[in-house]
């Protein structure tokens, strides 16, 4: 057994421990066996004369962060985009140009499996060095099937190569590639017939994604993406009403879909249909900043309705190329007023939530994995109040920790 003693534990659970207390954290193959007081660790130490002892002198301790949206792996950049909407012309004007995305896709296309470990790796590093423990990453800059199912074999080899935990979401339903120009409801056919098939029958997707906007597909062809994802045992997300209202969240709540994310424009009736589902909204603050946007989500709407809300970095080349979730609390609270507790939790347990994986992350309790963070703070609303700063004193996933990386 190994054991973290002098622990002041956030665990982001619904029943917290109280604040001013010190407890042991007592870990063994990788998971959380036991979380006692420290008023009652001189009897159990007396017990286990072997046991491995790490006194971490009242530090803060929470669980690993989880960055539960992101489009980690890509080719290129977009600054010229962003010195374009500097000049006055938007995000969607850039898009129907051709650029956006689709430039992303014809650098992502040209790019080797090697080339895209070696530029996705410094974003991947940033992140985990901020103290993410989990991350989700997404294809979706493919386009086609080659390199669709390379962006998720790289995604894949990260979590190989590093000590973090990769999902994978397939995005193929992105944007519409240049060649099928005019044909949107064929290349819908094509990634349903296709890019998902293929995708869960090589085991490269833990979950397939759909952009539903005015600029990217409609609800109707959602829908067709999110059938056949079903029909291969695969879970739904969703880029809704990040700029408009299309009722996109309202439909991936009836397909029980782990999130919707941006929500920007989501409405009552979309609060109260992913309320019923249990689906996770994940609110996106680097995009919002980045895109120097108005409008903003329905907070009070997602509190009133108790809809867990997540937060992630959405990062990207394209509207946040932000590598940092540590920027994204202090975000979210500055331009949404989440609080600190709301945003901790938006990065544990609700984004654990959004990636299925809500009873084993994102939650210091027993039988969960001992996924955690010891932090040189004193208390958990020093995370969202500040950001830039060296603050992680240890990295522990699966039990092992995980400094050098």
């Amino acid at each position: 057994m190994q054991w973290w003693i002098n622990a002041k534990l956030a665990t982001c659970s619904a029943t917290p421990l109280p604040a001013d207390s010190y407890y042991a954290i007592g870990v063994s193959e990788g998971y959380i066996q036991q979380l006692v007081p420290m008023s009652d660790w001189s009897e159990i130490k007396a017990n286990q004369t072997e046991a491995s002892v790490m006194d971490v002198n009242g530090r803060l301790v929470t669980p690993g962060l989880i960055d539960c949206h992101t489009h980690l792996v890509f080719a290129g950049h977009r600054a010229e985009e962003f010195e374009k909407r500097l000049n006055g012309v938007s995000y969607a004007e850039i898009s129907r140009q051709g650029g956006g995305i689709l430039s992303t896709v014809r650098a992502t296309r040209s790019a080797s499996f090697d080339e895209l470990m070696e530029s996705s790796t410094p974003r991947l590093l940033a992140l985990m060095s901020e103290g993410v423990t989990t991350v989700e990453i997404k294809s979706g800059y493919g386009l086609n099937l080659e390199t669709e199912l390379k962006m998720l074999k790289v995604a894949r080899a990260l979590g190989d190569k590093y000590p973090v935990r990769v999902k994978t979401t397939l995005l193929a339903a992105h944007a519409l590639p240049e060649e099928f120009k005019g044909r949107s409801d064929d290349y819908i056919d094509w990634v349903c017939r296709e890019a998902i098939p293929a995708a869960a029958g090589e085991g490269l997707a833990d979950a397939v994604d759909v952009f539903c906007e005015s600029i990217a597909f409609s609800p109707e062809q959602c829908q067709k993406v999110f059938e056949a994802a079903v029909h291969y045992g695969l879970p739904i997300k969703g880029h809704m009403e990040q700029l408009t209202l299309t009722g996109g969240s309202k439909l991936a709540a009836s397909y029980q879909a782990l999130s919707v994310d941006h929500v920007e424009y989501l409405d009552e009736e979309g609060v109260a249909a992913i309320a019923a589902s249990g689906t996770v909204a994940t609110i996106l603050p680097g995009a919002f900043y980045f895109l120097r946007e108005r409008q903003l989500p329905p907070i009070e709407l997602l509190r009133r309705y108790e809809v867990p809300i997540a937060l992630a970095s959405d990062l990207n080349p394209g509207s946040s190329p932000l590598a940092s979730l540590r920027l994204m609390l202090n975000m979210s609270s500055t331009l949404f007023g989440l609080t600190p507790q709301e945003n901790l939790v938006g990065v544990t347990r609700h984004a654990a939530k959004a990636l299925n994986e809500e009873n084993r992350l994102g939650q210091l309790q027993e039988g969960f994995a001992a996924d955690f963070i010891v932090w040189d703070l004193q208390h958990p609303a020093q995370l969202s109040y500040q950001f830039g700063t060296q603050d992680l004193y240890q990295r522990v996933i699966h039990g092992a920790v995980s400094n050098d990386f």
